[in-house]
């Protein structure tokens, strides 16, 4: 018997037309679903719906994998660009973090998991470096140490590195693969094979300040706000679909170090909402843009 806080979580895209949101409904009815959130939303300039439902397990009489074939015939009646997810809030997603030598973000995210706070199963943290090897096995979690080779180097180290990272990976299935401060590009093989859960974030408030040192960047500017942004990862670096961003003001007396210090604040309260989103489907992509149900 499913626990009364069980739900199934549906989330659906397709071009925007009348009656979905009834042939929906009309589905989850049929069979007693007992729906306690529930999203829409349509983009008018692509004509695309979006949705998201949380639906009580429970009240269902049958389990997940016969809600998919259900789901599935509905979806199809959609239209073949229907694109569409059924998931289980009974099932901790599986997460794998990548690392360098900062270690703020992943200090906020394992805190948040060990609390309860964050519901998600960290299997592996993978450094390009050993720095945050003892806090992250503190936790009891894998910590695996994957070096790069430094400038001048033997230039196929780097993509050897890469293959040893997304072999280790891959053998955990992951829901995220989260880049929390890990200062290495990833090559587009990586980026397509991860596509949709590789999450990164990005010291800046994008589209300003991409690449190496945004903040200093920002100090040269003299900008007035500093931000950061959580966002997923292409091949195009730093302008994959955006599910969150955040600021905090600076002014005229804070060096580029201040703006760091502040900045840091806000990188980890962004990573830990937008993973909290992705895990918790509430983040649907189309195109370069997203919809995130709150």
């Amino acid at each position: 018997m499913s626990s009364p806080e069980r739900r199934y979580v549906i989330t659906l895209g397709c071009p925007d037309r009348s009656g979905i949101v009834a042939k929906i409904s009309t589905f989850l009815a049929e069979f007693g679903g007992w729906i306690v959130e529930a999203a829409y939303h349509t983009d008018r300039e692509t004509n695309w719906f979006f949705t998201r439902q949380e639906v009580l397990a429970d009240s269902l009489p049958f389990d997940l994998a016969e809600l998919r074939t259900r789901f599935a015939r509905v979806a199809a009646e959609l239209g073949s660009r229907t694109d569409w997810r059924v998931s289980d809030t009974g099932v901790p997603r599986r997460v794998v973090l990548l690392v360098s030598k900062a270690g703020h973000c992943l200090y906020d995210l394992l805190g948040r998991v060990a609390s309860g706070e964050l519901d998600v199963d960290v299997r592996a943290v993978i450094g390009n470096h050993a720095d945050l090897a003892n806090i992250t096995r503190a936790h009891g979690i894998p910590f695996h140490h994957v070096p790069f080779p430094g400038p001048g180097q033997n230039p196929d180290g780097k993509q050897a590195a890469f293959n040893q990272i997304r072999q280790i990976v891959d053998s955990h299935h992951p829901d995220a693969v989260v880049l929390a401060r890990f200062m290495q590009v990833l090559p587009p093989e990586l980026c397509a094979a991860w596509a949709g859960k590789a999450l990164n974030i990005h010291h800046s408030f994008l589209p300003s300040f991409i690449g190496a040192r945004p903040y200093h960047q920002a100090y040269a500017r003299g900008v007035k706000l500093v931000g950061a942004t959580c966002h997923y990862v292409t091949a195009e670096l730093d302008a994959g679909p955006i599910i969150e961003q955040d600021i905090v003001r600076v002014d005229h007396t804070d060096s580029s170090g201040d703006m760091v210090r502040k900045g840091r604040d806000i990188e980890k309260v962004v990573l830990a909402r937008g993973l909290r989103w992705h895990v918790e489907d509430r983040v649907l992509v189309h195109g370069n843009r997203t919809v995130v149900f709150h």
